[in-house]
């Protein structure tokens, strides 16, 4: 079963929801938060504005495709990435956009750090995300704070971490599943996340699919204004393996979806290494491997 947490409660320290968070990061990876703060109506918004963007033909994306950027900001068309390599490239588009650093930072020539790309249409969508994803992050460092309280560890655990964090926040646009589809082909394959902590928002509808202890393959979903959580790989490591990576992919329906994952992931120059294991992990060093593997402009 994937708990169902409230956020306010995790924020106060309450023991039972707090019992429930480990659950979910330690044996499921996966989980659904509520009162978060962020309502359902500004989250319909967002998807709103996702769809406006998703909906323009593709010679108005273009003008911010990461294929021609080289970065990876801006939108990926369908077939942009390849997240298993048992699969054929998903057939889902995105827009990626992440943390800005302060001017005159070296580390904005990388690609866990490139300078966002916005579309100049439609109105008001770089003021609107902008602002979910501030928005966003401050609920995923709350989270964050939680599970380390959750699973024992040092309360100052993740202090530090993420002043400028690596998060990059994510528009899905999932099309109905094309008539052509084979088995090996996906809206997003089987994979697991590469960073933290993921604060999945979704437009309520199904397609979600996550890998349970036991192998099989368990729906989830939640409406809007409730968010689905899970955690990466970099977290996975970071806490010697506490804390469950969880296998999940897309098949597709017969129905578009739209999902806005955030992906939360720390300062590039964090060690991930297990405490005390005296090993020495770069986050970013990990996220831009990553990248490189997934990314098919980047290989």
């Amino acid at each position: 079963m994937i708990p169902r947490l409230d956020a306010a409660l995790i924020a106060q320290d309450d023991p039972e929801t707090l019992d429930a968070l480990r659950v979910a990061a330690t044996q499921v990876g996966f989980a659904t938060v509520y009162n978060t703060g962020i309502s359902a109506q500004r989250v319909q918004d967002v998807i709103d504005a996702y769809a406006a963007f998703f909906g323009q033909p593709c010679d108005v994306k273009r003008s911010v495709d990461m294929a021609v950027t080289g970065a990876n900001r801006g939108w990926g068309a369908a077939h942009s990435e390849k997240v298993d390599e048992k699969a054929n490239a998903d057939y889902k588009q995105v827009f990626d956009c992440g943390f800005s650093l302060p001017a005159g930072d070296a580390r904005a020539a990388l690609p866990v750090y490139a300078p966002n790309q916005w579309p100049s249409s439609p109105a008001g969508f770089q003021v609107q995300i902008e602002a979910y994803f501030s928005e966003a992050c401050t609920v995923a460092a709350g989270i964050l704070d939680g599970i380390a309280k959750a699973i024992d560890m040092p309360a100052d655990y993740f202090e530090g971490a993420f002043d400028t964090p690596m998060a990059l926040l994510r528009g899905n646009y999932y099309p109905a599943r094309p008539a052509w589809a084979t088995s090996r082909d996906f809206g997003i394959a089987e994979h697991t996340d590469y960073g933290c902590l993921t604060l999945l928002a979704t437009d309520g509808s199904p397609g979600l699919e996550v890998r349970m202890p036991d192998g099989e393959w368990h729906a989830v979903q939640a409406p809007v204004g409730e968010f689905i959580i899970n955690f990466g790989e970099m977290l996975e490591s970071w806490t010697a393996g506490k804390i469950r990576a969880t296998a999940h992919r897309v098949i597709g329906t017969n129905a578009e979806r739209i999902s806005v994952p955030l992906f939360f992931n720390p300062v590039y120059e964090t060690n991930i290494a297990p405490l005390g294991s005296g090993e020495k992990v770069l986050a970013g060093d990990h996220l831009m491997k990553r990248f490189q593997e997934t990314y098919v402009h980047l290989k």
